[in-house]
């Protein structure tokens, strides 16, 4: 565990690892500790994203709607390079698996299984965005998958860290995909950049599909819950979003009321009419998500389910 950076620290560390940094307007008391009374840190890691979209900066700095910026420490761009975005406490990680924080923590590796989310990840991690549509095609361009390497390593230089304190967001979240290639070859750039130095050399990455996972308990808590919770409340977004895409693709649900997380009640009549088409009827297709309807969607729509 360590304190982590101030503003200036992160600064002058980033560029004593050979970055050129870009300062969005604010970053330096841009953060989530005043709103949610938890202060950053101690920190154990540094965690990897890709956005999943394009152009995403200023809406990785202010946010959306249910989920306030920052949503990470800093954004790299394919082209447009490393910004910084926040310091202190950023809505980036969400809740993660406790056993692989601590093996962060103790530099265990491999990681453990993601298989629970039951700590929040924001308290205690780093975390970076990187510009990609994240659909395993889209790919990483050299200089761009670089300042991904050396930001990841001044972290690590900085704490006195080895790269197994770096993660990947699918390896600490279930149901997350990102990054879009091999954290397995990413920490072994970063390692061969803490023993080099900023001259190392690196390549891009092939972006590697793989399949998201909806936790059905978690899913069911959302259907339980946000129907009657307050208008935009998020219990699992994650797997709520990926269920909602594929009812839109279905049909049963229009897209404007998809992707803000919620498992609202249109979402949950939507799903009932999905249980519906299966054959379901009365108390059986009451929009809350079974094993089998939801492995049924999954199938159709590209995501797996773990009980």
């Amino acid at each position: 565990m360590a304190t982590p950076l101030t503003a200036e620290q992160m600064l002058t560390k980033l560029t004593a690892e050979g970055l050129t940094v870009h300062e969005y307007p604010g970053w330096k008391t841009h953060n989530r500790d005043d709103e949610t009374g938890k202060a950053f840190g101690p920190v154990v890691g540094v965690l990897i994203h890709h956005t999943a979209g394009r152009n995403d900066k200023d809406l990785c700095y202010r946010g959306r709607t249910g989920l306030p910026g920052p949503l990470s420490h800093a954004w790299l761009g394919k082209t447009a390079g490393l910004w910084l975005l926040g310091n202190g406490r950023a809505n980036h990680a969400g809740l993660v698996d406790l056993d692989v924080v601590n093996a962060l923590r103790a530099e265990v590796s491999p990681l453990p299984k993601d298989d629970q989310a039951n700590t929040d990840g924001n308290d205690c991690l780093y975390g970076l965005e990187i510009e990609n549509l994240g659909d395993g095609q889209d790919p990483y361009p050299v200089e761009q998958y670089r300042r991904a390497v050396l930001w990841a390593a001044a972290l690590c230089r900085a704490h006195g860290w080895s790269e197994r304190s770096v993660a990947g967001h699918k390896e600490v979240q279930p149901g997350k995909i990102d990054p879009s290639f091999d954290m397995d070859v990413f920490r072994a750039d970063v390692r061969a950049q803490l023993a080099k130095g900023p001259t190392v050399v690196v390549t891009a990455p092939k972006p590697t599909p793989s399949r998201p996972r909806v936790d059905l308990s978690r899913l069911v808590a959302a259907a339980r819950k946000d129907p009657g919770a307050a208008q935009g409340h998020v219990t699992y977004m994650a797997g709520t979003n990926l269920v909602e895409a594929a009812l839109v693709k279905e049909g049963l649900l229009g897209r404007r009321y998809a992707g803000d997380g919620s498992f609202g009640s249109l979402t949950r009549d939507a799903y009932a009419k999905w249980q519906r088409r299966l054959g379901y009827s009365g108390s059986a297709a009451d929009g809350i998500p079974g094993m089998t309807s939801l492995k049924k969607l999954g199938a159709k729509h590209g995501f797996d389910v773990v009980a």
